[in-house]
């Protein structure tokens, strides 16, 4: 897909995908510091005949019904011929945290809203779904079991999510497990949920090996 003139990459989700993005004028070059920096820099320069353009679009706070009730906006109507989403730790820390907007999990039926939606309006848009994760840290550390099983239980959906809809799916969980065996946990997510910039490049580095592996870069 990215071998397309000018084609259109975006990156959707929560602060883990946002890390201060520019909202204005320069979205196209200010694209926050996350993994979406690191994955945007690797391929423009190795395409840079093609001119791909990269877009985040992820906001700090958002749950997948957010990203529905913004799709139009922040997905449709930028035509993007691959789009990217990491989400799900916002699901889990309003249930976990037992605020109201957490009080009935929505998790996977505004996930499937969203992709049963996305294939109907752009049937030819690849779709990259990236499993959320987790480890013990400030965070979670007060109910970590109940975090863990929670995740879990998304990690799940998000695969057969995937398999249902034909989009590729990156594992991360096992990336970040592996990881911690080099470095403590909070080495990768400082406070078990956001990535460090180690955290980050791991991230980046298994969406490009998965990704590049179906052929899409």
């Amino acid at each position: 897909m990215i071998s397309k003139e000018n084609a259109v990459i975006l990156f959707q989700g929560d602060s883990i995908t946002d890390a201060n993005r520019d909202r204005g004028l320069y979205q196209k070059h200010f694209i926050g510091q996350s993994y979406v920096y690191l994955i945007a820099a690797k391929l423009a320069n190795e395409h840079a005949e093609k001119q791909p353009v990269f877009v985040n679009r992820g906001i700090s706070g958002n749950r997948v019904s957010d990203l529905y009730a913004r799709w139009n906006e922040d997905a449709f109507s930028l035509k993007p011929d691959v789009i990217s989403i990491l989400i799900g730790v916002n699901d889990a820390w309003r249930t976990m945290s037992e605020e109201p907007s957490g009080v009935t999990d929505r998790f996977e039926r505004a996930y499937r809203h969203l992709l049963e939606e996305t294939k109907e309006v752009l049937p030819h848009t690849r779709l990259i779904l990236c499993e959320p994760f987790v480890l013990k840290g400030g965070a979670t550390e007060a109910k970590w079991e109940e975090w863990q099983k929670l995740v879990g239980k998304y990690q799940g959906i998000v695969r057969q999510l995937s398999e249902e809809y034909g989009t590729v799916f990156v594992p991360l969980q096992d990336a970040f497990d592996e990881a911690v065996k080099r470095a403590e946990p909070e080495y990768w997510l400082y406070d078990g949920v956001h990535p460090t910039p180690a955290g980050h490049d791991l991230i980046a580095r298994r969406w490009l090996e998965v990704v590049g592996r179906e052929g899409l870069v």
